[in-house]
């Protein structure tokens, strides 16, 4: 069947009409008065260019907002950042106050030193101290920060040393409670991240039962540490082996991720360093809370 040409609709003629017109019109407006044109151009804005001005102005409106957005944003993280700054600022000035204190009681016999981590794999539990044997230092020394026991020195050279703290696999201390109560010796109980790496009250006696919270320091037996460093406090118990000995967890007092400066003893050392922990009579300040036995007492 031959086909012929589409018959044209209505709405087809007025479009072509509407072109026409505009081309018409497009063509005299320069040959028109400049006042004529304004009026021409009042009248297109208002009528047939409305929705598109419109569509225009909300498009600008929203990268008005974006930009802002942007911008309250960086200010929001500039902000975080300084507040996060300004915090561990703090809290290291504060750190470094309560270590001036102890090392005002401590006198000669502690030296202060910084604490540097080699970073290398399977040294995660060892550290280096800028003072050595020329300052006085021995093998076995106490490492300690305002809170207690950080490790001890494992290795002394002649201007540094070498030590493994609290989480290294053959830590060990002679330890007791604050109140002279109960003995037992404190190991390190390896987790499968370091993180996990807990402290284990060992040997208690069974008949006695440790109230969560109790501060363990060191004993002083054996000689290996002086009596009376903060170790930790009683978390939980552990494990009942048959009737006659109970093991403890322990929450270590010192958080060994924020220390960066310690006190190291000297050789000129003694056997107890109780009195080191009590700023004030009546305080303990490694819990900063009133206590009735912030002493260690004697042998």
């Amino acid at each position: 069947m031959p086909y012929g040409p589409e018959p044209e609709t209505p709405g087809a003629r007025h479009q072509v009409m509407f072109a026409a017109g505009i081309m018409i019109l497009a063509l005299a407006i320069p040959y028109m008065s400049d006042g004529f044109q304004q009026q021409i151009a009042v009248t297109l804005q208002a009528s047939a260019l409305a929705p598109f001005i419109a569509m225009q102005e909300r498009l600008t409106d929203r990268r008005t907002r974006a930009d802002e957005i942007d911008f309250l944003q960086s200010e929001m993280d500039s902000l975080v950042a300084v507040t996060s700054t300004l915090s561990a600022l703090a809290d290291e000035n504060r750190g470094l106050r309560e270590l001036l204190g102890l090392a005002e009681r401590a006198g000669p016999r502690f030296l202060p030193a910084t604490v540097l981590r080699p970073g290398t794999p399977g040294s995660e539990s060892m550290f280096l101290v800028d003072v050595g044997a020329n300052d006085g230092v021995a093998e076995g020394a106490p490492v300690v920060s305002a809170r207690g026991l950080v490790g001890r020195i494992l290795e002394v050279r002649e201007r540094n040393a070498v030590g493994m703290d609290w989480t290294h696999p053959d830590f060990r201390a002679s330890a007791m409670l604050v109140d002279g109560g109960m003995y037992g010796l404190v190991e390190n109980v390896r987790g499968e991240f370091r993180e996990e790496d807990r402290l284990l009250l060992n040997g208690t006696a069974y008949h006695e039962a440790i109230p969560p919270g109790s501060l363990v320091v060191t004993s002083g037996l054996a000689g290996l540490l002086p009596r009376g460093i903060p170790i930790g406090r009683i978390d939980a118990t552990a494990e009942v082996q048959g009737s006659w000995r109970k093991s403890y967890w322990l929450r270590p007092m010192v958080d060994l991720g924020s220390v960066t400066h310690v006190l190291v003893e000297t050789v000129a050392g003694g056997t107890d360093v109780a009195d080191l922990w009590v700023a004030e009579p009546g305080v303990d300040p490694v819990s900063a809370a009133p206590t009735g036995a912030a002493r260690v007492p004697g042998p």
